[in-house]
């Protein structure tokens, strides 16, 4: 039949070429898309350089039709996760698709009957192996463009899922702010406050420090205060080396605020970035042959004009007592002075009201709603 869809465990050098290049096709009339590094993506699905498959089974799938690549989509199934929240959950990831209903169903399918033979009871996502991991379904503001922490999608993503019988589990929202020239009073009286009756700190790390003692700290509190959100599972020391030596070399120290209270505990972490989304949209993925040009002129010699705010934590026990007006009061003169005109977070569940009230006097824009998809097996 000519339009067959044919779905191929991926196993061959060939078949992960196709995998990584899909997106070529399908992103190729969306200016808002930003591609991963190519060799990011291959390193998925490496013990050696993801050490969450220590805990996770892992496959890639590519689809076929006419002889034409037209969609991946990976199946994971998170052991450590589904222990700790009591779930027998395949999780879908990195689904990319043409339009075509054969084709998403093909996919999703092929990951259903994968789950089922792994003893999983329902499927859901976006999700990735970790909470660190691209997840969630774009299902609004198609027109803004992506970030480099976030997936981006095509408008008819959503409605192929609902098409297959796929509901809402959750939604995540981004918080966008303007950056304003002065700290807003509230943060700045609040963060007087912290630090003089509470005897709260900001410390600037080495990246020494940052890579050793003091790196497995804020990581250790990121465990703590992410414990109870959806999907989480704790992070292995493995897990913590490899982010700390693959990603923090990226990160101008200066953006990442460590609250510290009068015992030298870390009790708050800010881990912020200046965007690179125009470098790895022109360099394509590609670190050669001007890839590397294109991401070291965003990081060392001329700021985009946008920052994102990666990871933002607070202990459980401080929180509320003027720990996230520190990171404002620290952060906002610091983008002023790199000419960063606006920020973004990452994708935060629209229930976590504490999390998203905190940006009120930054008067926010809630964008880029977000979702992930469930269907029992």
């Amino acid at each position: 039949m000519m339009n067959e869809v044919k779905i191929v465990k991926v196993t061959s050098q060939r078949e992960m070429d196709d995998f990584i290049h899909v997106v070529d096709d399908i992103y190729r009339d969306y200016p808002q898309y930003v591609p991963e590094f190519e060799n990011d993506v291959r390193g998925l699905f490496s013990i050696k350089t993801n050490p969450g498959l220590e805990f996770s089974d892992i496959q890639p799938f590519v689809a076929y039709q006419n002889n034409q690549v037209v969609g991946r989509i990976v199946g994971i199934v998170n052991h450590k996760a589904n222990k700790k929240w009591k779930t027998n959950n395949v999780r879908f990831s990195m689904i990319e698709f043409i339009d075509d209903l054969n084709v998403s169903r093909a996919l999703l399918e092929t990951v259903e009957k994968w789950g089922k033979s792994l003893g999983m009871e329902n499927i859901h996502g976006p999700l990735g192996v970790t909470d660190f991991d691209k997840e969630g379904m774009l299902v609004e503001d198609f027109d803004l463009t992506g970030s480099m922490t976030a997936i981006y999608n095509p408008p008819y993503y959503p409605r192929h899922m609902e098409a297959l019988g796929f509901a809402k589990e959750v939604d995540w929202l981004q918080v966008r702010i303007n950056i304003p020239k002065e700290v807003p009073p509230r943060y700045a009286r609040v963060a007087q406050y912290a630090r003089e009756n509470i005897g709260l700190r900001v410390r600037k790390c080495s990246m020494k420090e940052l890579l050793g003692e003091y790196g497995q700290k804020v990581f250790a509190l990121l465990n703590q205060a992410y414990a109870p959100i959806f999907g989480f599972s704790e992070l292995s020391p493995k897990q913590v080396d490899n982010f700390l030596n693959k990603y923090l070399r990226l990160i101008d120290k200066r953006m990442i605020p460590i609250i510290e209270n009068d015992k030298e505990e870390v009790v708050g972490v800010a881990v912020t970035m200046g965007s690179l989304v125009k470098a790895l949209q022109l360099s394509r993925g590609r670190l050669f042959p001007f890839g590397w040009y294109y991401l070291l002129r965003s990081l060392k010699w001329k700021h985009e004009e946008s920052a994102e705010m990666l990871l933002i934590a607070v202990r459980p026990d401080y929180q509320g007592l003027g720990v996230n007006a520190m990171f404002f009061d620290n952060l906002i003169p610091i983008y002023n002075k790199y000419g960063i005109l606006w920020a973004e977070t990452g994708p935060q569940l629209e229930d976590n009201v504490r999390e998203l009230t905190q940006w009120k006097p930054l008067k926010p824009a809630f964008v880029k709603r977000r979702r992930c998809y469930i269907k029992k097996l």
